[in-house]
């Protein structure tokens, strides 16, 4: 008797977990997916999955999907729009007062996990219907490619590390360029018509679907928020008090064992888990600087390729049910979060936080790790980590609180010179964050910063196709007419955080940064020795206090005492020919 009760208790709990991860109506033959019919081991081509999601949209009148951008290769980036009001465009979907959640696949196609899962979960919305009330008080937007050049770049080899689909896409685009680094330069055509898009609609909640490298580990599915002093303080309660409880049962109960993206401090586990905070180069970092949530899934690449898009479709469910029971709150807080940003950092001048740092604070965690055991390699020459396959359970210290490392006051305005607005279509670029830029129709007077900038140090190679420079500056504060076209960015509006993060020349995600200005740090006008040195004597009789300073650096300076070409220079840097324009940074400060 005992034994029956045990198997039918096991059968109910079976059909339980099985009701929130598994469809438990009949598919028809035309909806089962191409990762169901290879018993979840393969993933659908480009082709494949553009005609499903068409049919999706065929299928129910509240679905319209839409081209948004083309590839350098040619194939059109589509999004889905699923609305139970038929709110198929920005204006009518705000308007509907319902939370707008984005899901964005395929960023780096490699991972695609969310594709797949997305697919199954839109089917019981609008197919099947059982999940349809997830759109009783949301509208979806879904991206089923983000990246669908690289998605074509099918191969079994593409991630070393990963455990399936059979054949999987590239982490890059056709041109080589990380999306996923791309979100605040946008060098990629696909990142301008991405942010185009979003910009335009502006959700409510944004999600990016992805899978991990690392360490093995018992967790299906992790996932990271930024939850620190970037974000409004309203929005960071609910995201710590609310919406991570919810996702964490909500996955938990389904089945599959869920956690914070795992990064462990100086790569050891047994120092400790770290929480990080991204720059808005990152998907999910971008959304902050927006002022909405932005929730990053990393799968665990480990597990098999149907753990990993199950685990997917759990937490994207969960995700859309919360938004579903909390959306006028989401977007009460997102107006907030507007409101503030303008407030805080324009209006009343605190300082806006360009980097944060984990602190030494910890707290305690759960751990659910793998074994490895460490041996010498006669391969590589050195310890080698090999997992066992043993499960065990540990309590490791989590730093998660951070401090702001380094921050600045916004000014009032920027100021663009026109040629510069123009140049690698600055302005164009700017204007694809969603951020307002007014042009003068007539020459006008400021009071401004200027940036002058000294050690500027490039970086040894290339980084998505960029030589990254960082300086040192002195500011020089002047009073300048500026003519008629210059561009003006005025601060007091609600991307004022995407602003500052562009153009303020020490932010790492600043086009400076970048590498778009690289041209002011290049001298152009140079001396003749003959020349200089008899300007040099002429500048010393007149000015006796120069003499005395170059005759202490003579004095101080082995290096520059043994160099004529940097002794000639030093009065040549101090003379009226030097470039008034080098190392300045054109971009102006309005106090």
């Amino acid at each position: 008797m005992k034994a029956t009760f045990f198997c039918v208790m096991l059968i109910f709990a079976t059909t339980v977990l099985s009701s929130t991860i598994y469809s438990q109506v009949k598919v028809p033959e035309k909806w089962i997916t191409h990762f169901e019919k290879t018993g979840y081991m393969e993933t659908e081509s480009y082709d494949e999955t553009m005609a499903y999601f068409r049919e999706l949209a065929n299928a129910s009148p509240y679905a319209k999907m839409f081209s948004f951008g083309v590839s350098p290769q040619g194939r059109n980036l589509y999004c889905l729009v699923v609305s139970k009001d038929k709110a198929f465009n920005p204006v009518a979907a705000k308007n509907t007062g319902k939370p707008i959640v984005f899901i964005e696949n395929g960023i780096h196609s490699g991972e695609i996990e969310g594709k797949d899962a997305s697919m199954l979960l839109l089917r019981e919305i609008l197919v099947t219907k059982e999940k349809e009330n997830l759109i009783d008080n949301s509208i979806l937007m879904v991206i089923p490619i983000f990246s669908v050049d690289a998605h074509e770049r099918f191969s079994p080899y593409n991630r070393i590390n990963q455990n399936g689909p059979t054949n999987m896409g590239w982490r890059t685009t056709s041109q080589n360029l990380n999306l996923n680094r791309d979100w605040t330069k946008a060098d990629a055509p696909e990142m301008k018509a991405m942010l185009k898009l979003f910009s335009t609609w502006l959700p409510d909640f944004f999600v990016d679907t992805h899978t991990t490298d690392g360490a093995d580990y018992q967790y299906t599915i992790t996932y990271s928020m930024e939850h620190y002093q970037n974000v409004y303080t309203g929005t960071r309660k609910w995201i710590t008090d609310k919406l991570m409880p919810y996702l964490n049962k909500s996955v938990n109960d389904d089945g599959f064992l869920i956690a914070p993206y795992l990064e462990f401090k100086d790569r050891k586990i047994e120092n400790g888990i770290v929480g990080a905070s991204f720059s808005p180069r990152f998907s999910h970092t971008y959304a902050t600087a927006q002022n909405r949530p932005g929730l990053l899934i990393e799968t665990h690449m480990m597990k098999p390729y149907k753990d990993r898009v199950f685990s997917t479709k759990s937490l994207l469910n969960a995700i859309i049910n919360f938004t579903n029971e909390n959306g006028k709150e989401l977007i009460a807080l997102n107006k907030a979060a507007d409101k503030s940003a303008v407030e805080k950092y324009s209006i009343e001048k605190n300082y806006l936080p360009l980097s944060l740092e984990v602190t030494d604070k910890s707290k305690p965690f759960h751990f659910m790790g793998i074994k490895a055991e460490h041996d010498s390699s006669w391969v590589s020459g050195v310890t080698w980590t090999r997992y066992t396959g043993e499960k065990y359970e540990t309590v490791l210290p989590y730093y998660d609180e951070m401090k702001v490392t380094d921050s600045v006051l916004a000014p009032r305005e920027y100021l663009i010179p026109k040629e510069w607005g123009k140049w690698e279509n600055l302005i164009d670029r700017i204007e694809l964050h969603g951020i307002k830029v007014e042009q003068l129709k007539s020459p006008e007077t400021f009071n401004v910063t200027e940036y002058k900038f000294n050690n500027v140090k490039f970086a040894n190679y290339s980084y998505e196709g960029r030589q990254r420079v960082k300086a040192d500056y002195n500011l020089v504060y002047k009073t300048v007419t500026v003519p008629d076209g210059t561009y003006v960015i005025k601060t007091n509006q609600r991307t004022i955080k995407l602003i500052v993060n562009l153009l303020e020349p020490k932010a790492s995600d600043s086009f400076l940064e970048w590498g778009f200005f690289n041209s002011i740090f290049e001298q152009k006008e140079y001396f003749e020795s003959y020349v200089m040195e008899k300007i040099a004597r002429q500048m010393m009789d007149k000015d006796p206090k120069l003499k005395k300073e170059f005759e202490e650096k003579l004095a101080t300076d082995d290096s520059f005492r043994n160099n004529p070409r940097q002794r000639l220079n030093f009065f040549y840097s101090r003379s009226p020919y030097v470039d008034d324009h080098l190392n300045v940074y054109p971009v102006l400060r309005v106090e």
